[in-house]
Formats: C-alpha cells, structure tokens, sequence
C-alpha cells in the first residue's frame, strides 16, 4: 500500500486507527481452543468485527514465534485474511548487519507479503538499508518508543546538545522519502510530540501507547497531525480484550467503533 492509498482509506473511514493484534494464547476466550487453530480463529473474528473502523492492523510477532511453527502459520493465515484496504504491519523490530537484514526483509516483505515493518535504526544504516529495497514496502523506525526504559538511551544528549533519538530522525531523513518510512513516536510522549512533528513534518508517526499504556488520543492528535493526517494510532489489549466472553467480537467492535467516531471528530477539527 502506498502513500495516496494509505492517507484515501485514512479519509473514506475517517478513522486512523490501527488495531494491534497482540494474541496471546492465554487470554483469548476459552471456547476458542476448541478449534484447529485458536490464534487465528480469534483474529479472524477480531478483524471481521474492526474492519470497518480501522485502516491498519499490527501483528506483534513476538505473540506468534512464542508457538513455534504452528504460531508462524497463524501469522502468515492472518497477514492473507486481512483486507486488501487495510495497511499490514509486522512488528518485528528487526535490526542487524547487512546480510541478516536482507533476510529478516524478504521474510516480511516477499514471503508474508506485509506492507511495512519495524526495525530497531541503531545498528546504523546498513541495518536498515536491505528493508529499504523492496518497492512498495515501508520501514517503521523505531525513534522513541513508549516503555518505561525508552529514557534510558533514546534521550541521552550528544554532543550538538540534541536527544539520541534526534539524531536519529536527521540521519534516517538521508535514507529514504517519507513514502519509504514511518517513524514509531510512543503515546506516552505526547509532550515532545510537537518538536518530533516539526523534525520530520511530512512522515507517518506509528503511535503506540494509547488505552492499557494510558496515552491521550487527544493530545498526541493535536500536536502530531499534519495536513494528511500522518498519524497510525495503534490500540491492541482495549479493543482485542474488550471481553474475554463468547461476544468478545462484538466487544471489539463497540471499543474500536468508540476510538473511530473521536477520531472523526479529531480528523474534522484538525483539517477542516
């Protein structure tokens, strides 16, 4: 999915949600196990219930390479199952030398066919540039994130005085256009939002953080659109464990259709 694509489904669902299918096992509804394949029959319901309100979908791959080889089939069933107008994102943060990156790409980019992934930057370039090479595709750069330790490194001051992760954006901005990649800018942060915005005024902004992580869709709206919106708000265990019952879908449905009418409403007072 390119850019114009992207930023259409943005307009025609007036939404930019994107719903994080972090499945775990142990906390789907337990008359799922029942069937051959519990992952991803709770993921297929999941994205029935949300497509309407959502223009992404974010597979964490940590939830399906802890199963082994039946957990990666589940992942490749889901990568297929979801729409064509959905934008796919494998959240693997992968990152390493050259050659180990190029095959990290073609895993995500031509077996699983995702439209992006996220890739930890500080290996230096040549740890993203192999992902870079597949036409069509998106890097999700991981620039500052929104855990608890993202202070630990990602804030260090270098010695022009700037943030590590500052330095980060001006160099990757020399890699690639903002139709190549997206930065990922955790919810929690939403003061440095604004200076992050003016840094890199054209990228997407993929926004974790927002829901159990207890970031304000509010605030992180108004300081990080820009006039395409270029913003994924990523919400994964307060729409997908919305109910742990037999009407967990419907469940998902109510959360992910609440999160879309106030993005509406964001999307209308933002770029009007």
């Amino acid at each position: 999915m390119n850019r114009l694509q992207l930023v259409d489904q943005i307009k025609k669902k007036s939404s930019y949600l994107c719903v994080g299918l972090d499945t775990d096992i142990e906390k789907i509804p337990k008359h799922l196990l029942k069937a051959d394949d519990p992952v991803f029959e709770f993921n297929k319901q999941i994205i029935d219930s949300t497509r309407d309100f959502c223009v992404a979908y974010k597979l964490n791959t940590a939830f399906y390479e802890s199963l082994g080889a039946k957990g990666w089939e589940s992942l490749r069933k889901t990568s297929e199952y979801i729409p064509k107008d959905c934008f796919t994102i494998a959240d693997a943060k992968r990152g390493d030398i050259g050659n180990t990156s190029s095959l990290y790409a073609r895993a995500f980019f031509k077996n699983m066919n995702f439209d992006s992934v996220t890739v930890a930057p500080y290996m230096g370039e040549d740890s993203v540039r192999p992902f870079l090479e597949f036409e069509g595709k998106w890097v999700i750069l991981l620039i500052h994130t929104s855990n608890k330790g993202s202070d630990d490194f990602q804030t260090l001051e270098t010695r022009d005085g700037k943030f590590l992760y500052e330095e980060v954006i001006s160099a990757s901005q020399l890699w690639a256009t903002p139709d190549q990649m997206m930065y990922v800018v955790g919810a929690t942060h939403e003061e440095k939002f604004s200076s992050i915005r003016m840094q890199a005024p054209d990228h997407f902004f993929l926004v974790p953080g927002v829901g159990a992580q207890g970031g304000d869709l509010e605030k992180v709206s108004k300081a990080g659109m820009n006039d395409q919106c270029g913003l994924l708000v990523n919400s994964s265990r307060a729409i997908i464990y919305a109910s742990s019952g037999e009407n967990f879908a419907d469940a998902a449905r109510k959360e992910a259709q609440t999160v879309q009418l106030e993005m509406k409403k964001l999307l209308n007072e933002q770029l009007r």
